[in-house]
């Protein structure tokens, strides 16, 4: 029997398009099923966000408290960060400009982390105003002609300004092979699995690029031409993000212009879907943050949003944030301090946008408000603003700690201090899951008669959860064992085998064959899902780590609800369940068995073998199904077989 089981999972067929219709059960588009579900989450909570702060908006003092409760929650779910530690600071090289020079920076943000920059320093006798501009996601990074075009512009009005190279750019791509180069498709691809292995010890790509900005403002005000009570910040697209993130954190920063990032992030999620790794931290959602509440924590200190008619970025987004800051503003009795310069162009840092940014940071840090106007500018090659031999960090130093190799250091540490809960508590925490209470709900659809038996198509809802399709074939008689069989590609891949089933049915076995929620009949649109995220259901993972309720925890609540479901069937009420699963849907059924003591037999294929093989294969396909925040704070996947296998619930294939 185990053989033929082994043999059945290597060398299934892919059906045909008339085999899945005939084992689909849902009657409307299954495939939006999941995307739905989490939108309503989204908008739930954002409704919820939108009475919070309307209620603030009445005084003063009320805007103020939630203000401060805006950063309490940014600082919830950003994560530990680093101690502080020497930057050994090293300026490599110096280019002398016309009425301004560039020295080539290195400095460590974290012991044997490299960040590379350039900063711009004017002519005269500071000192100065300093401005971080956070560059986008240009591979040329701190070279993009754009970039240094603003950086020249403001070194031309007297400012400082430091240019610090991102992580997965630049100077500093993470994942690289023995030559030092990128093994990825680019910066957004590897930031997002760089993210994916940091959200596993609680943190990400956002906390990783705000600690190595952090660090670059420590060094900054120790520059004798900077004055450390005039700095202000800003970027463009990634740029923008770090901008809207650091602001919210960095008490230090008195002005701020992001461009091409700002706009509704409950729009995005439903217009665009989820975007790079960099962009998103797991539970803003839950804690009810918008992208402009991270604006609202910087108020009321000058703010200028800069945007594009025509960006791919929504600007029917942009517009909605201003006109909320403009009401924050007024209440906190600042509303000259906001503003939007909306340019009749794209995406990007243009001329007239940079010329906008310049202008507004006269004003707040010079107190001059003129027009100011961009010149001819000479911008120099990737080459000779590069602060490392190679081009790379992890070319020049041979001890580079990259950031997949820091999510390594820190699980180490977090595994040495786990928290002495009993595992179905570590389970239930991570997970997030609550006990669940509310009855199943089983709605009969159709029948399959197929040669021998019959197959019954039902519906099974739990209040609150995702309706799940399901499969039931009994056996003639008493039911001796039920197979509950949940399958990564979808039920139709055991309904199609005949011969499995009824070789089932001859040992008296009932067959219960399931869709976790967005797999099967309700897996995502290919065209949904960028395959620079490798990741085939990349938008609604992450939308699941947005709204609080990682993908592996759903499908763990539906492992349970089908439970649920065997049991309150007559025929089935009295059987042992016996589940079968392999790869995505195995490991949330690990789950369910340590949260359901009534799951007492599994056996498991293609299950992945260790949270940790995240971050040690990080390149491998669709591990952002299998996130979970900081889930190894409290126990690995090993824990939990060892678990099962000590209760005597683990069979072997």
């Amino acid at each position: 029997m185990r053989a033929a089981v082994v043999i059945f999972l290597l060398g299934i067929s892919c059906l045909t398009a008339k085999g899945q219709k005939l084992y689909s059960v849902f009657d409307w588009k299954a495939e939006y099923t999941l995307n739905t579900y989490l939108l309503q989450q989204v908008h739930g909570q954002y409704d919820a966000r939108r009475k919070t702060l309307q209620q603030a908006l009445q005084s003063r003092e009320g805007m103020l408290a939630y203000r401060e409760e805006c950063k309490a929650r940014y600082k919830k779910i950003l994560g530990e960060l680093p101690a502080k530690t020497s930057l050994s600071t090293k300026v490599v090289g110096v280019i002398k400009q016309n009425r301004y020079r560039i020295e080539k920076i290195v400095y460590e943000s974290i012991p044997g982390h490299h960040v590379t920059s350039n900063l711009y320093i004017p002519e005269g006798k500071g000192p100065f105003p300093a401005v971080l501009l956070f560059c986008g996601h240009e591979q040329e990074s701190k070279a993009t002609e754009s970039y240094q075009k603003t950086a020249i512009l403001f070194a031309q009005h007297g400012f400082v300004v430091f240019v610090i190279d991102p992580i997965s750019q630049g100077e500093r791509h993470q994942v690289t092979d023995k030559d030092a180069k990128p093994v990825t498709r680019g910066g957004t691809t590897e930031h997002t699995l760089v993210n994916a292995a940091a959200n596993l010890v609680g943190s990400g790509a956002v906390a990783y690029e705000l600690w190595d900005n952090v660090r670059g403002l420590d060094y900054l005000v120790t520059r004798p031409e900077v004055d450390k009570e005039r700095i202000g910040c800003l970027g463009n697209s990634g740029g923008g993000t770090q901008t809207t993130y650091y602001i919210a954190f960095d008490e230090r920063i008195k002005v701020a212009a992001p461009c091409s990032f700002i706009a509704r992030r409950e729009r995005n999620l439903e217009l665009m879907g989820a975007s790079d790794g960099c962009q998103h931290i797991p539970y803003e959602g839950s804690e009810q943050l918008e992208i402009s509440d991270f604006l609202i924590a910087f108020a009321p200190k000058p703010l200028l949003i800069l945007a594009g008619r025509y960006d791919f970025v929504d600007y029917t987004g942009a517009e909605e944030v201003y006109n909320e800051l403009k009401q924050v503003y007024s209440v906190l009795n600042k509303p000259d301090q906001v503003s939007l310069f909306t340019v009749e162009d794209g995406h990007g840092i243009s001329r007239p946008k940079r010329e906008a940014a310049v202008q507004w940071f006269c004003k707040w840090l010079y107190a001059k408000d003129e027009p100011v106007t961009e010149g001819s500018l000479i911008t120099l090659s990737q080459k000779e603003l590069n602060c490392t031999v190679s081009a790379q960090v992890n070319g020049d130093f041979k001890n580079e700690v990259n950031d997949i190799a820091r999510a390594s250091a820190v699980a180490r540490m977090l595994q040495q201090k786990r928290l002495s809960l009993s595992l179905a508590e570590k389970v239930r925490t991570a997970l997030r899951i609550a006990p669940l209470e509310s009855a199943v709900v089983v709605e009969d659809k159709s029948i399959v008669q197929r040669e021998g038996y019959t197959v019954h198509k039902s519906i099974v809802r739990k209040e609150g959860e995702v309706p799940l399709p399901v499969l039931t074939v009994y056996p003639e008689g008493e039911v001796r064992e039920t197979i509950l069989w949940l399958h990564e590609q979808g039920k139709q891949k055991i309904a199609d085998s005949t011969v499995l089933i009824k070789e089932y049915l001859a040992r008296s076995y009932a067959v219960v064959m399931a869709d976790l929620r967005g797999l099967g009949e309700m897996k995502d649109p290919a065209s949904f899902n960028d395959a620079k995220y490798y990741n085939q259901e990349y938008r609604n993972a992450m939308i699941a780590l947005h709204v609080g309720k990682p993908l592996v925890s759903q499908r763990t609540i539906d492992v349970i609800t089908l439970a649920d479901y065997i049991y309150q069937q007559e025929r089935l009420s009295k059987s042992n369940i016996h589940i079968m699963a392999n790869g995505i849907a195995a490991l949330s059924v690990l789950h369910a068995a340590v949260l359901d003591s009534r799951l007492k037999k599994l056996t498991i294929s293609q299950l992945l073998p260790s949270f940790t093989a995240i971050y040690t294969d990080p390149t491998r396909l669709n591990w952002y199904s299998s996130v979970v925040p900081n889930v190894l704070a409290y126990y690995d996947i090993p824990d939990l077989v060892a678990y099962l296998k000590d209760r005597g619930a683990m069979a072997n294939p």
